[in-house]
């Protein structure tokens, strides 16, 4: 570049000016270069230039330290109003092109230079020599009309000014409005920070973003204890940076592979093995402080343990393809017992003030403390979303908008699935230093009569119940539900959450315990640094819904989205006990989940075919009786879940794992049918993965 510009120095230093009367032009003149001739002015012009530069320039430390000899090329022009601005600097160090720009703001404003008598811009360049010497420069013009234009010589200098706009990458993302990928065993780290006695921090609402989380715990510096001190390309890209970053005065952004490679055995299956291989990448970034962005794509396939092949070919949608994979979404067949099953999420952040945010993406969202939801959970496939989150003194609430499918056969038409679509409100109230109380409205509707997304629905503040009303009786399922959270102390923390479908009072009186008393109840405990062990966490769970919770006589007004439950995994018609331990050291983690149930399936064994409350896509007129309806009804299961998992984080940055798990599930119902039958696995997996969701295999 520094050639360029000299060759063109050269090309026009004797000719630039010579015509100068002759086009009745005047270059720009400094207070003391008033009244001179004007073919001297051009002379007089570039002496004022250089003295101000020789008299202000502070030749930078490093510089000096390293007797650097060269020079700082300068592209400038002095505008119509007579005011100097710098378009291009080139030189050795970033910090003499600062300098250089800090010298040309001290620049005073002139007269601007004429052309018959109007005024003009002119653009010149100049060459100053370091170490600084009193040189006699002369600036050369790069405006004129036999040159290159304004336009056309800015346009050339583009590409490299925005390289040079290029700094060092600060991992920006850990202070930005993008999510912190929902997991629970990440999500445990930081936890206890986010639940000290006296904090504001409203922690139902998830995920979570990064400048959430920050003010309670210092994830970058976090990140930065596990750094490793290598020194390579490679080495850098595999333990501990994004494989591409980038990051400019505005911008930032970074690239990473997924993966998700897995191989284990499943005792009780008859294939030989399981599997799972995902291939994919991850952009995030950021442009301004307002604005961020994030989209993972994966490309997936896999055979899993038999039960979970099972259940995932249960929930098959209407046409050819054979499953839904848990979590995940609809997969076609791949070779003769396996799922071939993409998957894309991505989503938008704007933060156009402090106190609200909005985001509208493909993705899933969870509204508990636990490690279950009854009211809003991640175990369903990937929805559209619009979301606002709005933060003011003690206050959070969360509005999320979102677009479900009804994928069953009956609701399809014209082979396309059936939209649905849902709206919830939870307000999180921090009544005191310790107590969390948090209110939450949902509804679920359908293009009934053509109405599509109900706009009534928008409104950020209404309650549910009451347009459900005025649209008409079935236009709608309305769901209220309630949470408390209270710190008992710093380590110790007890959580709830309770969901109501339906309830009569009359009932409740008669104590005959009608099938109208739809509801769910949780109540949950963390104990954090168990026994004075630092990063252990241990947790316990109950979970209780009574039968026919989330269902409808319209089924498609279920509280479900592609064949499964929005809020707990079970559905309804269930209790269940969870016991979690998880630590971690450095890079090192462990966890542990046991899951004792109690859960209520239907005969349909051609005899008896009625619904007795557990799956939510079965109309509840189709139940057996009114009356003496109990949690576990129909065929009584036992379930029992645990899993071990043992890992090490490769990359906190990507937060690539290895690890290994060992599962156990044994499945024992009171009555075997062709659907419901004894089962005993023992699952063992080894894999290297990004981890970037919760994935449930406790069904």
């Amino acid at each position: 570049m520094k050639r360029f510009i000299a060759l063109c120095l050269l090309l026009v230093q004797y000719t630039t000016y010579s015509q100068e009367g002759a086009f009745n032009e005047k270059a720009p003149i400094f207070p003391n270069c008033e009244g001179i001739a004007v073919d001297s002015l051009q002379r007089c012009f570039d002496s004022r230039v250089f003295k101000t530069i020789y008299n202000n320039f502070k030749v930078p430390q490093n510089a000096i330290d390293e007797n650097y000899k060269g020079e700082v090329v300068i592209l400038f022009e002095v505008d119509e109003e007579g005011i100097f601005r710098v378009i291009y600097v080139d030189a050795m160090y970033s910090e003499l092109k600062d300098e250089a720009k800090r010298v040309f703001g001290l620049f005073p404003k002139i007269k601007p230079a004429t052309y018959n008598a109007r005024p003009t811009y002119k653009q010149y360049s100049m060459a100053v020599k370091i170490p600084l010497v009193d040189q006699n420069i002369k600036t050369q013009d790069l405006a004129k009309e036999h040159k290159i234009s304004k336009i056309e010589e800015a346009a050339k200098k583009e590409f490299d000014s925005i390289n040079s706009d290029l700094t060092a990458f600060e991992n920006k993302r850990y202070s930005s409005q993008l999510n912190i990928p929902f997991i629970h065993e990440e999500y445990s780290k930081f936890d206890r920070n986010m639940n000290l006695v006296g904090t504001n921090s409203h922690t139902a609402s998830k995920p979570f973003m990064y400048d959430e989380v920050s003010k309670y715990y210092d994830i970058k510096a976090e990140k930065e204890k596990l750094d490793k001190a290598k020194t390579s390309w490679a080495g850098k890209k595999l333990w501990y940076e994004h494989l591409v970053q980038l990051q400019g005065k505005d911008y930032w952004f970074s690239i990473d592979p997924i993966f998700d490679l897995q191989v284990g055995k499943d005792t009780d299956a008859d294939f030989s093995s399981t599997y799972n291989n995902t291939r994919g990448f991850m952009v995030q970034g950021g442009l301004g402080k307002k604005f961020n962005f994030y989209a993972s794509v994966f490309e997936s396939q896999g055979r899993f343990a038999q039960y979970v092949n099972q259940y995932a070919e249960s929930l098959k949608a209407f046409g050819p393809d054979p499953a839904i994979i848990p979590g995940r979404g609809i997969a076609k067949r791949f070779k003769s017992d396996s799922y071939d099953y993409p998957v894309a999420e991505a989503y938008l952040s704007y933060t156009p003030a402090k106190f609200i945010n909005i985001q509208f993406g493909h993705g899933k969202n969870f509204i508990g403390d636990g490690y279950r939801s009854l009211l809003i959970s991640d175990v369903a496939s990937p929805q559209p979303f619009l979301k606002l989150n709005t933060k003011f003194w003690k206050i959070k609430y969360t509005n999320t908008w979102m677009w479900l499918k009804d994928v069953r056969p009956e609701a399809v038409n014209d082979k396309a699935f059936l939209t649905k679509y849902m709206a919830n409100h939870y307000l999180s109230w921090n009544v005191s230093k310790r107590l969390n109380i948090g209110l939450f409205e949902s509804v679920v509707w359908t293009n009934s009569n053509d109405r599509g997304f109900d706009v009534n629905y928008l409104n950020p503040i209404i309650f549910y119940r009451a347009i459900e009303f005025e649209t008409g009786q079935g236009a709608g399922n309305a769901i209220l539900g309630a949470s408390a959270k209270y710190k008992w102390n710093d380590h110790v923390n007890i959580y709830s959450q309770f969901v109501l479908d339906e309830f009569s009072l009359g009932d409740v009186k008669a104590g005959d315990k009608s099938w109208k008393n739809k509801f769910g109840f949780q109540l949950g405990l963390k104990y954090f640094n168990a026994f004075k062990v630092n990063n252990l966490m241990l947790q316990m769970e109950y979970n209780k819904v009574r039968p026919y919770t989330y269902s409808h006589n319209t089924i498609v007004l279920n509280y479900g989205h592609n064949n499964q439950s929005m809020a707990h995994l079970w559905g309804a018609n269930f209790s269940e006990a969870i016991l979690i331990g998880r630590y971690h050291y450095k890079r090192w983690f462990g966890n542990t989940k046991l899951i004792f149930g109690v859960r209520g399936f239907d005969i349909n064994d051609g005899t008896d075919n009625f619904s007795y409350g557990g799956d939510i896509y079965r109309d509840y007129n189709e139940r057996p009786f009114d009356t003496g309806v109990e949690v576990g009804q129909g065929i009584k299961t036992k379930t029992f879940n645990a899993n071990l998992q043992a890992g090490y984080v490769i990359n906190p940055a990507s937060n690539l794992k290895v690890f290994t798990d060992i599962s156990f599930r044994n499945f024992n119902p009171d009555a075997t049918t062709t659907s419901t039958f004894k089962n005993n696995t023992v699952w063992i997996n080894f894999g290297l993965r990004t981890d970037l969701f919760n994935w449930y295999f406790d069904f």
